[in-house]
This record gives C-alpha cells, structure tokens and sequence, in this order.
C-alpha cells in the first residue's frame, strides 16, 4: 500500500468514527440508520469501510452485504452528486419513455447504470416510480418530472449543478 492509500484508509476511518460516536448501538437494529449516514458521508458504501463497520459491531459482514445489495437506496460503488432515475413501468413506457431514455443518454453521454466523469451524474432506469398518472416520468434526486418530453431533458438537467 502506497502512502497515499494509507492516508485515504486513514481519513475513511476518522469518519467512521465519527458516524459511530453519537451512539454504542452499533447492533444489527440500527444497520440501516447506520448505512445511510455511511453513504451520505461517503457518497456509497466504501469496502473498507463496511469491513470495518463489521469488525467494530460485530455485525457479519455477509448480513452487511445482505442488506446493501436488497436496498437500492445503497450503492457500492461511487454515484455522481446528482442521481436521474427514469421509470421503465408500463404507462411510462405507453407513453414514450424510450425517448426520455434515449435524450437523457445523448445530453450526459452515459448509459443507464453508469457515472459521468465529472461524478455530476448517476444516470439509472427504475421498474416503478410509482407516479403513472405523470408518465412518462423522472426523478433528479428527489425531484419529480411528469409528463416529459426528449426537448425538455436539457432544459431540467442544466439545473443540476
């Protein structure tokens, strides 16, 4: 490990101490509060840190991963600042979702699950968002947009900064 890797190591467990010193129950009850505060911190759920995390609470890390990977809200790798989630559901998808997708790919120039190199955007299609009566429909973050067209991805995106 190069200097720099360990100072990054160090610098990762410095906030993890911090997520875990306002409370000692670090049990298998508070994981996913836990978790969250996790990935806010780091913007995903880092290896490292996970490992950790189940070394201090004596948590397994096989039940870490369990809940990680059964939760979408939780990432593994790093996500851009900004997440697009387009609903593939069946009235989004009656009502043109394809374009939206197709629009929101040519103005990042990413595909569905990936990053943009600036770590901005996090690009992904979702079964369901729930919002039928606003297909065809997005969220940015926890934004909201209905009843979309291709010509106003461009105009809603360049309000991300």
């Amino acid at each position: 490990m190069n200097v720099d890797s360990a100072k990054e190591v160090s610098l990762d467990l410095r906030l993890l101490d911090e997520i875990l010193a306002p409370t000692s129950e670090t049990g298998p009850d508070n994981l996913i509060p836990v978790l969250h505060k996790i990935q806010e911190a780091y913007g995903y759920l880092p290896a490292e840190v996970l490992s950790e995390l189940s070394r201090r609470s004596g948590i397994a890390a096989s039940r870490i991963y369990g809940v990680v990977t059964f939760y979408e809200y939780f990432h593994l790798e790093p996500h851009g600042r900004h997440t697009i989630r387009c609903c593939r559901g069946t009235a989004c998808h009656v009502k043109g979702i394809t374009e939206i997708i197709r629009a929101v790919k040519h103005s990042l120039g990413i595909e569905p699950g990936e990053t943009t190199d600036d770590m901005k955007f996090t690009f992904e299609t979702v079964p369901c968002l729930g919002t039928c009566f606003l297909a065809p429909a997005m969220m940015v973050d926890s934004d909201y947009y209905g009843h979309l067209t291709a010509k106003k991805i461009g105009e809603i995106l360049k309000n991300y900064n």
